[in-house]
C-alpha cells in the first residue's frame, strides 16, 4: 500500500514540473536528411556553383563587382578591402572571395589589376590580397552597371541592397566562360573570343546565321569539329603549339587550355619515364610568354617526337563542355548559340530601357525648363507677393501659368509649382531668354534623337556593339588557332622502350627472353606478326613471354594497313602435293587468330619466304629432285612476274614434282608503283588517302621540296608523320635540276637582291636569304623560266618585269645574288612563265599492289582460285618456240642456197 502511494506522489511531481516545459518533438534522421539535402543541393546550385543566364555571373562574382562599384573612385583599392566590403552582402569566406576575384581578374576583362595576380601559364598563385590592388576596368564601367535598370533585393541581414542581376549589355558569360560543380550537377562553359562574340551578336540582329567557337587565353591549337554548340556530348581537342627549333630541339610556345607549364612538363617527364617518348632534358624559359625547350637524344625523329608528345602527354587534351546556367531560379541546359541570342535580346531590352529612361528624363527637363521660362519671362513670381498662406502661393502660381501652358506635353503638378518656388532670385535676375530658348531647343533635338533610336532600336543596338568592338576590341584578337586534327595512332609514334626476342625452335616470343635471339627494338604497345614453317601466321600483342607455335620462320613488328610490305612465299601443298608461289601483303587481321597461308592440306610446309618492306622481288633458282622422266631439273624464277594479291589466294603452280632446294640468286628492286601522296591543308599533314591536293607520285628516291617565308629550303623524303611550319609557302615534288628563283630584301645592306639556286644538300635545311633580323623574302618561284612584275612604292617609278633567267645565272644557295634595286618595293607578282620542255622520265615496268584483303570472318572454308599455268610449262613452251623458229630459218636458208646454185649452172 505504501509503495503505491509513493508511486502516485512521484507521478504528481513529474506532472507539476512538466507544466512549464514545451513538449519535445522527435524527428527521424532520415526525414531530416531528405529535407536538408534538397535544401543544401538547391542552395549550392542556385547560390554558389552555376552562373546566371541573365548577367553571366555567379552570386559571389556579382557581389564582388557590386562592391567594387560601391568603392569605385577611379583609384586602385586593396583587394583585402574589397573582400571585406563584399562580406557585407553575404558571409562568404574571405579566402573564397579573394580566389573568385583573382579568377575574374585573370580573364582580363572586368578588372584592372595591379601587383602579382598570378600566372595562368605557369599556374603560379597570386600574392596575398593585402599586397595586390584592383579597380573596375573601363569596359566594366561601360557595360556592366546602371542603377536605373537594376533590380534590387535585401542582403542576407537586411541592412543593405544588392542586385538580383547586374544589367550586363554584353555576352559576358560566353566571353569569360564558367566552371562549377554542384550537388548532382556541373557546368563547364568555355571562354569565347571578345570580337567574335560581338560579330555574332551583330549577325543575329541582322537576321543572319552565325557560329561561335571557344578561344583560350593560353593560345594553342584546337579542333572544334565535335563542339556540339557547347552542349552535353560535345568534345574539344586542344593541342600545344610545338615547332622544331633544330633537329635536336623542339620548342613549345603555347599550351592547351586547362594546363600549365608545370603540369605539361610533369606529363612529359612521366611519359619519358614510362618509355613512351625519349627526351634528353627539358628547359622551362617561360616568363611573359611560354617557352619550353624539349631536347631530344641523337637519332630520334623530331616529327615522330611531336606526334608522341600529342599522343602520350598533356600536349593534347580533350575538353567536354557542358553549358548549364540558371534561368528563373532553375538550372537549364542550353547551347552557346542560344546563350548568345538570349544575351543579345537582353542587351536590346536594356538599351530600350535606358533610352526610355533617358527620354523620360529629357522630357521632364524640357517640361520644367519650359515652366521656368514661362514663370520668369511672364513675371508670375510677382503674383505671390500678397499671398499669406502656402496654399495661396500655389494657387496664385497655378493661376498665372494657365494662359501659357497650352504647348506643354503634360499637366502641371503641385511638385512642379513647388520647384518653381525654389528658384533663387539671383537666377531670376540674371535670366537670359535667348539662352533659355537655345537650351530648350537643344533638349528638343536630344529628344528627337532618342525617339529615333527607339524607333530604330535594332540599328541602334548594332551601332552599340560596333562601338564596343572599336573601343575595347584592340588586343583581343583570337589566340587559339582553329584546325582539324588528324588522329595519331599511338603504336606508330610510341618510342622503342623494349626489346623483342625469339626462341624459334620452342616457339616463344617476348621481351623477357634475353638469353635467346634478339629481333628488334620495339614498344610495349606494339603488335607482333609471326610466320611459322608449317605455313601458319599469327598477330599477337607483345608481352614478356608468349607461345606462338614451334618452328618460327619470321617475326617482326606488325603495321596495320601496310600495303608496302610484301611477302614472297613458296610452299608445298601437303606431303605429296604440288608446290605453289605467291606474293601478298597483310593489312588487317584478328589478333591472336591463327591464319593458314597454304592450301590447307595436312603436312604442308614453307619452302621459301622473304619479307620485303618496299615490295622488292628477288630472283631464285629452283632445283628439282631427279625423279622419273623429268628432264629440266633447274631453272630461275623472278618474283616480279607475280602480282601482289591477298594472303588467302592459293598462288601459282611452281611444279608438280618434288623440289630439292630453292636458292637465292639475285636481289630485286621494288616492283610497287610510285606512291601517290596528297597534302591536306585542313590538318597540315601528308596522306595517301586522296585527301587534299595531290603532290605527285613518289618512288623511294624521290623527295619533297619545302620552302618557308623565313627563307629556309630543304628537300626531304616524304614521311606521313611529317610536321610543317606555319609559314610554309612551297610544298611540291622536288626536281634536282630545277632551280629556285627568289627576290629578297637584305636587312643589313637595305637593298633588294635576285638569286637563282639549286638545293645542293638534300635532307639538310638551309637559309637562302641573309640572316639579318630585317631581311625578308619577297617572292619565290619554282618554275624553270619564271617572270615577275615588280611594283615600286614611288609613283614616279614604273613597274618592272624581271626575267630571272636573263637577270642572273644559277649559283650556289649561299650566294648573295645580283642587286635589283635600293628603292622600296610595294609588291611583287609572278607572271606567266616562259615555256620549257622537260625531259620525259624513263618508264619502268612496275607492279601495282592489288588490294584483295578480305575479312577473315566472312571467308568460306575453301577459297577457290583460278590456277595459272606453271612457270616450268611456260619456260618449256618458250624453248620449243625458239627451237622451231630456228629450224625454220635454217631450212629457208638451205633452200635459198640450193636455188642460187641452180641459177648459176
Amino acid at each position: 500500500m505504501s509503495e503505491e502511494i509513493n508511486e502516485n506522489e512521484h507521478e504528481e511531481e513529474l506532472n507539476i514540473e512538466g507544466e512549464n516545459l514545451q513538449t519535445e518533438i522527435i524527428t527521424k534522421v532520415t526525414g531530416m536528411y531528405k529535407e536538408w539535402f534538397l535544401d543544401y543541393a538547391s542552395y549550392v546550385i542556385l547560390e554558389r556553383a552555376v552562373p546566371s543566364l541573365e548577367d553571366g555571373l555567379k552570386p559571389v562574382q556579382r557581389r564582388i563587382m557590386h562592391s567594387m562599384k560601391d568603392l569605385d573612385d577611379g583609384r586602385y583599392n586593396k583587394v583585402a578591402n574589397i573582400v571585406g566590403h563584399t562580406m557585407q552582402y553575404h558571409p562568404h569566406g574571405d579566402a573564397s572571395i579573394a580566389d573568385a576575384m583573382v579568377q575574374i581578374g585573370q580573364k582580363e576583362l572586368l578588372i584592372d589589376m595591379q601587383g602579382n595576380w598570378g600566372n595562368i601559364l605557369t599556374g603560379d598563385r597570386a600574392a596575398a590580397s593585402r599586397y595586390i590592388e584592383a579597380r573596375l576596368s573601363k569596359f566594366a564601367l561601360d557595360v556592366v552597371f546602371n542603377p536605373k535598370t537594376t533590380e534590387w533585393k535585401l542582403s542576407y541581414d537586411g541592412r543593405r541592397k544588392e542586385p538580383i542581376d547586374l544589367p550586363v549589355k554584353f555576352p559576358l558569360l560566353l566571353a569569360q566562360g564558367a566552371e562549377g560543380i554542384a550537388v548532382g550537377l556541373s557546368t563547364k562553359i568555355l571562354p569565347h573570343n571578345f570580337n567574335e562574340l560581338i560579330d555574332a551578336s551583330i549577325k543575329y540582329l541582322k537576321g543572319r546565321s552565325f557560329k561561335i567557337v571557344p578561344d583560350f587565353l593560353t593560345g594553342g591549337i584546337a579542333d572544334f569539329t565535335n563542339y556540339n554548340d557547347g552542349k552535353r556530348g560535345g568534345k574539344v581537342r586542344v593541342r600545344a603549339k610545338i615547332s622544331q627549333l633544330d633537329k635536336k630541339t623542339l620548342v613549345i610556345n603555347e599550351i592547351p587550355f586547362s594546363t600549365t607549364t608545370s603540369s605539361l612538363i610533369d606529363s612529359i617527364l612521366k611519359a619519358n619515364d614510362k618509355g613512351k617518348i625519349k627526351i634528353k632534358k627539358i628547359e622551362d624559359n617561360t616568363a611573359a610568354e611560354v617557352e619550353i625547350l624539349v631536347h631530344l637524344p641523337p637519332n630520334v625523329s623530331p616529327d615522330k617526337s611531336i606526334d608522341a608528345l600529342y599522343a602520350f602527354t598533356n600536349c593534347e587534351t580533350s575538353i567536354s563542355p557542358l553549358a548549364c546556367t540558371i534561368e528563373d531560379n532553375k538550372p537549364v541546359f542550353v547551347g552557346v548559340s542560344q546563350m548568345l541570342k538570349h544575351s543579345t535580346d537582353l542587351t536590346v531590352d536594356l538599351l530600350k530601357q535606358e533610352l526610355e529612361i533617358q527620354l523620360n528624363e529629357l522630357e521632364e527637363q524640357w517640361h520644367f525648363s519650359s515652366l521656368e521660362r514661362i514663370f520668369i519671362e511672364n513675371r508670375i513670381y510677382r503674383d505671390i507677393e500678397e499671398e499669406e498662406t502656402w496654399e495661396g502661393v500655389i494657387a496664385a502660381i497655378d493661376k498665372g501659368l494657365q494662359p501659357h501652358i497650352k504647348h506643354l506635353k503634360r499637366a502641371i503638378t503641385v511638385d512642379d509649382i513647388t520647384r518653381l518656388t525654389e528658384i533663387r532670385i539671383k537666377k531670376i535676375s540674371k535670366f537670359d531668354i535667348d539662352k533659355a530658348k537655345q537650351f530648350i531647343e537643344g533638349l528638343e533635338d536630344k529628344i528627337a534623337v532618342v525617339k529615333d533610336h527607339l524607333a530604330n532600336l535594332i540599328e541602334f543596338a548594332i551601332d552599340y556593339f560596333k562601338r564596343l568592338k572599336d573601343t575595347y576590341g584592340k588586343g583581343k584578337e583570337r589566340k587559339t588557332e582553329i584546325r582539324i586534327f588528324d588522329d595519331i595512332v599511338a603504336s606508330k609514334v610510341a618510342m622503342n622502350n623494349a626489346k623483342l626476342y625469339v626462341n624459334r625452335e620452342e616457339g616463344f616470343i617476348g621481351t623477357s627472353l634475353k638469353r635467346d635471339e634478339f629481333v628488334t627494338d620495339c614498344s610495349d604497345i606494339d603488335d607482333i606478326i609471326v610466320f611459322r614453317k608449317d605455313g601458319k601466321m599469327m598477330v599477337t600483342k607483345i608481352d614478356a613471354k608468349t607461345f606462338v607455335g614451334k618452328d618460327i620462320l619470321h617475326v617482326a613488328i606488325f603495321k596495320k594497313k601496310d600495303k608496302r610490305t610484301v611477302y614472297n612465299f613458296m610452299y608445298k601443298d601437303g606431303a605429296k602435293g604440288p608446290s605453289y608461289m605467291k606474293r601478298f601483303n597483310v593489312t588487317a587481321v584478328t589478333r591472336d587468330k591463327e591464319y593458314d597461308l597454304t592450301n590447307g592440306s595436312k603436312g604442308s610446309k614453307v619452302l621459301y619466304f622473304t619479307a620485303n618492306p618496299n615490295g622488292e622481288a628477288e630472283v631464285v633458282t629452283i632445283n628439282l629432285r631427279s625423279v622419273g622422266s623429268v628432264k629440266k631439273l633447274k631453272w630461275d624464277i623472278d618474283f616480279a612476274d607475280l602480282a601482289v594479291k591477298g594472303r588467302a589466294v592459293r598462288g601459282n603452280t611452281i611444279s608438280k614434282f618434288p623440289i630439292r632446294k630453292i636458292e637465292f640468286k639475285s636481289a630485286g628492286v621494288s616492283t610497287l608503283k610510285p606512291r601517290k601522296i596528297w597534302f591536306d591543308d585542313a590538318v597540315q599533314r601528308l596522306n595517301v588517302d586522296e585527301r587534299g591536293d595531290l603532290l605527285g607520285e613518289f618512288r623511294a628516291e624521290d623527295k619533297l621540296l619545302i620552302v618557308t617565308q623565313s627563307g629556309k629550303a630543304k628537300a626531304v623524303k616524304p614521311d606521313l608523320a611529317m610536321h610543317f611550319e606555319d609559314d610554309m609557302i612551297v610544298l611540291e615534288k622536288w626536281k634536282p635540276n630545277k632551280p629556285l628563283s627568289a627576290i629578297y630584301f637584305d636587312g643589313e645592306k637595305e637593298r633588294y637582291y635576285v638569286k637563282r639556286f639549286l638545293i645542293e644538300t638534300p635532307e639538310k635545311e638551309e637559309v637562302f636569304i641573309s640572316e639579318h633580323a630585317k631581311s625578308k623574302l619577297e617572292i619565290i618561284a619554282t618554275d624553270y623560266r619564271p617572270i615577275a612584275e615588280v611594283q615600286y612604292s614611288k609613283r614616279s617609278l614604273d613597274n618592272e618585269a624581271i626575267n630571272f633567267e636573263e637577270f642572273i645565272a644559277v649559283k650556289g644557295i649561299k650566294a648573295q645574288g645580283n642587286q635589283l634595286t635600293t628603292d622600296k618595293i610595294k609588291n611583287v607578282n609572278l607572271l606567266e612563265s616562259l615555256p620549257f620542255e622537260e625531259e620525259p622520265e624513263e618508264k619502268v615496268e612496275e607492279v601495282e599492289v592489288v588490294d584483295e584483303e578480305v575479312v577473315e570472318e566472312k571467308l568460306p572454308i575453301d577459297v577457290p582460285t583460278i590456277e595459272v599455268s606453271s612457270t616450268l610449262e611456260v619456260q618449256d613452251k618458250e624453248d620449243k618456240k625458239k627451237a622451231l623458229l630456228k629450224k625454220a630459218i635454217q631450212k629457208k636458208k638451205e633452200k635459198t642456197d640450193d636455188e642460187n646454185q641452180q641459177s648459176l649452172f
